[in-house]
């Protein structure tokens, strides 16, 4: 199928979904009217039916029953309109034509008789009367009716007033050329024309319903710039705290730890034959001293980052956090905890296996910290992303770090739009980053999705085993 084909297909789908749906579109009340406006639409509709009414009876003598149907037909799809703007462009649609073809049969009928009667006066059968003089009137409006020319124009500023242009467009193209084809197949000199005076009108009408809509909108966005200009404001504030807690954590925290691991390096040339229980004493004080200035490196790295790789774009005050036990006053988790953090996962509907390779050895707080949050952040866009599927959570233990795998299959059904804002996959990344690690994100062959993480052990760039597990990425997903 070529790319014309395509976009042909496309959209004469979107044309269906659009003008086939009965997906309602309320009016809503105004803020300053109330219910007025749908009160000035069911008086619309009532004054339309009475003069369809009379225009059925005296102008078109349609008969009472059969003028009397289409106008409350008429007159209910103006009220439809409230709700169902399409389906009373529809009904209102069918209801003119109805009218009009009965019309046009009528007097195609009256003429057909008078001109038989002037070509022989004398055939008479009994069951046919004299027609009285001025029965045929050349001046009947068609094919709309004054009255439906009006609840028409309604029902299409109602619908240009809630729906899309897309959609506005469609039904003033159809309505246009169904008046013009409905002239051109029925149409006789009988009549005076209405299609240009209709057309004036229904233009009028959506370009009217379009603009209001237009303003609606201008207006919805202009609140909505201002919250969020708001929150950015707010945000702001945030960040220059943040920076600020960062600047005196560096200028006071990091010079008292680095003053304190100078100190214990040099306290054991300062003492003549030190022992080695003081040796390694002041050895253990210079080792903590470090690893607490890389831990606060870390946090002042996280500090004066606008995004955070523990923030949720969904829960950015930690609520849902505190919940489960890893608020931000909480303590960090570790990979003991992974078994809690896969039993949620599987509550919430995804299928989780978990596979566990090499021999286990004790890793740094941040190591184990990070490789919770990746797979954390994997499993939760797993749920998000596809859901109903089979996730294979692995951890593999080397020699020089931890690798991590997370691997789903192709969901089972579609998955719902996510609102987050996209930084789970960056704030992974960022994780293994921080800690001189690596890591892969992509689509398998299969349709799923493969995290593939490696994190050094002492945070070595260059630690990467030479013995990494085979990459199955490319294989099918449990």
């Amino acid at each position: 199928m070529s790319a014309v084909e395509k976009r042909l297909t496309r959209g004469l789908r979107l044309l269906r979904e659009d003008l086939w749906s009965a997906k309602p579109h309320p009016l809503p009340p105004s803020a300053r009217l109330r219910r007025l406006p749908h009160g000035l639409v069911v008086l619309v509709a009532g004054l339309t039916m009475l003069g369809n009414l009379d225009e059925m009876g005296e102008t078109y003598q349609l008969g009472a029953q059969y003028g009397l149907l289409c106008s409350l037909a008429q007159a209910a799809a103006v009220v439809l309109a409230l709700w169902w703007p399409v389906p009373a462009w529809w009904a209102s649609t069918v209801v003119t034509t109805v009218v009009a073809l009965g019309v046009r049969a009528r007097l195609f009928t009256e003429q057909t008789v008078r001109d038989s009667r002037s070509v022989h006066p004398e055939v008479t059968d009994g069951l046919t009367t004299p027609l009285p003089q001025g029965t045929i009137d050349t001046n009947v409006p068609w094919p709309w009716s004054p009255m439906g020319l009006i609840a028409h124009a309604t029902i299409l500023f109602l619908l240009a007033l809630r729906l899309p242009n897309r959609v506005v467009i469609a039904v003033l193209v159809l309505t246009t050329l169904g008046t013009f084809a409905l002239q051109g197949l029925a149409g006789s000199h009988a009549y005076a024309s209405t299609s240009p005076l209709a057309l004036a009108f229904f233009v009028g009408a959506v370009l009217l319903g379009s603009a209001l809509r237009g303003r609606r909108e201008a207006r919805t966005q202009l609140v909505e710039q201002t919250s969020i200009t708001a929150e950015e404001r707010a945000r702001r504030t945030l960040l220059e705290e943040r920076s600020r807690i960062a600047r005196e954590l560096h200028d006071v925290v990091a010079h008292h730890m680095s003053v304190i691991s100078i100190q214990a390096q040099v306290a054991p040339h300062l003492v003549e034959n030190p022992s080695e229980e003081l040796k390694e004493n002041l050895h253990g004080i210079r080792q903590n001293a470090l690893e607490a200035l890389t831990e606060l490196r870390r946090v002042l790295g996280v500090l004066r980052s606008e995004n955070p790789p523990d923030a949720d774009p969904d829960d950015p005050h930690g609520i849902a956090a505190a919940a489960e036990g890893t608020a931000p006053h909480a303590p960090q988790p570790t990979l003991d905890r992974l078994d809690t953090l896969i039993d949620n996962t599987r509550a919430a509907g995804l299928a989780v296996v978990t596979e566990i390779h090499g021999e286990e050895r004790p890793l740094p707080p941040g190591v184990e910290l990070s490789a919770y949050r990746i797979v954390q952040e994997a499993l939760s866009n797993a749920l998000r992303h596809a859901p109903g599927s089979t996730v294979r959570v692995e951890l593999t233990h080397f020699p020089r770090g931890l690798q991590v795998r997370v691997i789903n299959s192709r969901p089972a059904r579609e998955a719902p739009p996510s609102v987050g804002a996209g930084h789970g996959l960056l704030g992974m990344r960022e994780r293994a980053a921080m800690l001189g690690g690596t890591l892969m994100a992509t689509e398998t062959s299969h349709g799923g999705f493969a995290v593939v993480a490696f994190l050094p052990r002492n945070g070595d760039p260059g630690g990467e085993p030479s013995e990494l597990a085979p990459d199955t990425t490319g294989e099918q997903s449990p």
